[in-house]
């Protein structure tokens, strides 16, 4: 039998219906609808297009459409089986005639087809009669979905005056239904408010001018759009969306001054930079599009000028150079604002500036003096007499009253002793003679006083120039140690020297050099003036001798080119060097040294021996002797670290009985044995406490005294030097007697301690402690 499967109802059909030969056509009416049916001529399904509308389903079940094999007789032999998506739960088939069933609200947004699959099979053998066929039921939309708008609400920015057309921004809306079934998601959008200066285009949503706008005269709009489905047809969802348009600046506005024309006024006596007033351009854009700068024109720009406060956009005149009320009265300044930043479409509109007019009067004030120079440069010679003229400053009051002037000299007390100045004309002389040497310039400040108003003053700075004089004659830069060999020989240099010279020389200083005039005629050496201001020294003779001359002593005359010249005669000191023909210094120089003393280098390093040995037999004593101290000291430390019980603790009073252990005070002391003194500590003690009741002047006190310092004279051990030992008596003032620990190491057990209690509360405690401790040895 030949088969063939259900397609895709909608697409499939149609193709069949198309290239499918043999196939009639006939149709058949359902109970909402029309169907067209498909009949096979040789044996095969017979089926309908199956469709269903969603929540349209008011009665249950709803009768879909049918599935018919051309081999049912309709005698109730054959079984229609069907499977597949909601087979069962949503679509039922009638199993004997093959209708199909929709037992659920159907929703074509959560599920839009439902792929099954039909089967007939003979209810006897219960083998199919057809193969398994696949077909498709559709859920046809309706407009249940309202069009939305996703992105809103919209703010969009367009420059002004932006041509007519041009796009502002899109609004989209989307729509839950169908797009490809009937006009459920077909969207039309319009404009609800926004005219006449926006359109919007139906179809997209684009938005676009209609007109020109100006932002100075509004700078935002706001437009509601409407977008329906259906395409606007009657019964059609609707949303709407608001869009925030706001027109951006762009320069089309030149700056305008708020007034024509501007009063000003300035004091004479104000600094350069001085505000003198402001004035103001607006301009109707904002940002950098009404940024300006300002510009002073014409003859003022020498005097004013004109910067712009950023902050404010004002321009803020200054005043460039100081005015002069006798001189000038009256300024007119011509003021220009001109945008920083010029947009060029709009350049035929005309120029972007404007100009104002700022009439400047310049005030009268009480002026201070103005010398006629800004600073005054004088010379004179070095050397000159106390009261020389130096030169004149001279200074006059610009008021018209032309008050007299007072001239001073405001440096320090140094200067003032070299400089005076008449406060009447500005006359400055010299108080002592200068030294260029000592100082080639004097900078002093003069002042120059109104007499009328004191508290006008003004100063100016002079610059004194110390010209030289040759008064100083040239000399040796250094000392010049100089050594020649005694065997050198005749016409050897042996020294190079030059000159200094502390004056000051035009072209320049150049020296001369000779020999004096008294050792030209019988001197062992000879100068040869280089031309360079250095000169050489030479040999005159072959071999020189110690043991006849040492040293030898050489006038040299100086003369410079200074005006007049001046010579000097400076001695260079020659000594004779035990050597061949070359000079070394360091043995030149220790073995003259030595030649001196009359020693020889031998003598010398046996003298320079026997010292090093001394010193390191002195050291080596001295380390020796220290060592020992150092081991009777630290002996002698150890023992009076055996004898030593202290405590640090405060106590708590006379009930504190736990704060410290009264039997470590009895201890008996622990004797040395390894020294051979007498131990007499018994003596000792009884008479310590003979001493507590007789006094210092005792002969028993006396002799505690001498037995300690027998003691200390006896014993071996004790340091090689005096000490003083010291032991203060207690006194016999007190009713109680001693409480000293010296006695502690003794036994007690014949005291008696019950005059303890006699002494009242405070030493109840006490008494109570060693009153228990004899009770409990009886």
């Amino acid at each position: 039998m030949n088969y063939y499967t259900l397609p895709s109802l909608v697409l499939i059909l149609a193709q069949l219906w198309l290239c499918t030969p043999g196939m009639q056509r006939k149709s058949i009416k359902s109970a909402d609808q029309s169907f067209t049916a498909f009949r096979r001529v040789k044996r095969g399904w017979i089926w309908e297009p199956l469709f269903v509308t969603e929540e349209q389903i008011t009665k249950m079940p709803l009768y879909v459409g049918q599935l018919k094999s051309d081999l049912d007789k309709q005698d109730g032999s054959l079984q229609y089986i069907l499977t597949g998506e909601g087979a069962g739960s949503i679509f039922i088939i009638d199993e004997y005639n093959g209708k199909i069933y929709v037992i659920q609200k159907l929703d074509r947004e959560k599920k839009s087809f439902y792929t099954l699959r039909a089967q007939v099979i003979n209810r006897n053998t219960h083998l199919p009669v057809e193969p398994d066929s696949e077909f498709i039921i559709k859920v046809r939309d309706i407009n249940d979905h309202e069009p939305q708008f996703l992105d809103g609400p919209y703010v969009a920015t367009i420059p002004e005056m932006s041509p007519e057309g041009t796009s502002v921004t899109q609004v989209t809306a989307t729509d839950g239904d169908d797009p490809s079934y009937g006009n459920s998601a077909r969207l039309l959008y319009s404009l609800i408010q926004g005219q006449p200066y926006f359109s919007v285009e139906p179809k997209t949503g684009v938005i676009r001018m209609a007109s020109q706008m100006d932002r100075e005269t509004k700078d935002q709009y706001l437009v509601i759009i409407q977008v329906k489905d259906m395409v606007g047809q009657a019964g059609a969802f609707s949303a709407t969306a608001t869009v925030t348009i706001n027109l951006s600046d762009i320069n089309d506005n030149a700056p305008k001054f708020q007034q024509r024309l501007y009063y000003m006024s300035v004091s004479e006596e104000a600094p350069v930079g001085t505000t003198i007033g402001r004035v103001m351009a607006e301009d109707s854009d904002i940002g950098e599009n009404a940024a300006m700068n300002y510009f002073i024109e014409g003859d003022s720009t020498d005097v004013f000028d004109i910067i712009t406060d950023n902050e404010t956009q004002e321009g803020l005149i200054l005043l460039k150079k100081r005015v002069d009320y006798e001189a000038k009265r009256r300024y007119s300044v011509q003021a220009k604002a001109v945008n920083r930043y010029i947009d060029e479409r709009f350049l035929e509109e005309g120029p972007f500036e404007d100009t104002t007019i700022v009439k400047i009067n310049v005030q009268d004030a009480d002026e201070p003096p103005v010398f006629t120079l800004e600073n005054y440069v004088m010379e004179i010679a070095e050397g000159a007499l106390s009261g020389s003229l130096v030169g004149v400053v001279t200074a006059k009051d610009p008021d018209n009253d032309d008050s007299p002037v007072r001239y001073s000299i405001v440096n320090g007390m140094i200067l003032k002793r070299l400089f005076s100045i008449n406060e009447h004309n500005g006359t400055i002389i010299t108080t002592k003679p200068l030294d260029r040497e000592i100082a080639a310039w004097h900078n002093i400040t003069v002042t120059a006083t109104e007499t009328r108003n004191p508290e006008k003053i003004s100063e100016v700075n002079v610059y004194i120039q110390v010209l030289n004089v040759n008064d100083h004659e040239p000399e040796f830069p250094k000392y010049y140690e100089t050594f020649v060999c005694e065997n050198t020989f005749s016409g050897q240099l042996i020294q190079n020297i030059s000159a200094v010279d502390k004056d000051d020389s035009i072209e320049g200083h150049h020296f001369f050099f000779s020999l004096a005039q008294e050792a030209t005629n019988n001197s062992h050496f000879t100068v040869k003036d280089n031309q360079d201001n250095t000169a050489g020294i030479f040999t005159a003779q072959n071999g020189f001798s110690r043991q006849e001359q040492l040293f030898f002593y050489l006038p040299i005359l100086i003369l410079d080119n200074g005006i007049p010249p001046l010579t000097s005669t400076n001695t260079l000191t020659i000594t004779v060097c035990d050597c061949d023909t070359e000079v070394n210094i360091f043995f030149c120089r220790y073995g003259t040294f030595l030649y001196s003393l009359g020693l020889s280098t031998e003598a010398l390093v046996a003298v320079l021996a026997c010292i090093l040995i001394l010193l390191v037999f002195i050291l080596a004593v001295l380390a020796i002797r220290q060592q020992h101290e150092k081991s009777l000291f630290s002996e002698k430390i150890e023992e009076f670290r055996e004898n030593i019980v202290r405590y640090d603790d405060e106590g708590g009073g006379e009930e504190d009985t736990e704060a410290f252990d009264i039997s470590a005070l009895r201890t008996r002391t622990v004797m040395r044995t390894h020294k051979p003194r007498k131990n007499i500590t018994t003596e000792i003690h009884s008479l310590y406490r003979q001493s507590l009741q007789v006094g210092p002047d005792s002969a028993v006190f006396r002799q505690f005294i001498s037995e300690k310092l027998e003691e200390a004279n006896t014993d071996p051990s004790a340091p090689p030097y005096d000490s003083l030992q010291t032991y203060a008596f207690e006194g016999t003032g007190s009713l109680a007697g001693s409480l000293s620990s010296l006695g502690s190491n003794m036994s007690d057990m014949d005291q008696n301690y019950e005059y303890l209690a006699e002494w009242g509360p405070k030493f109840k405690q006490l008494a109570s402690m060693y009153a228990s401790r004899r009770n409990g040895r009886d």
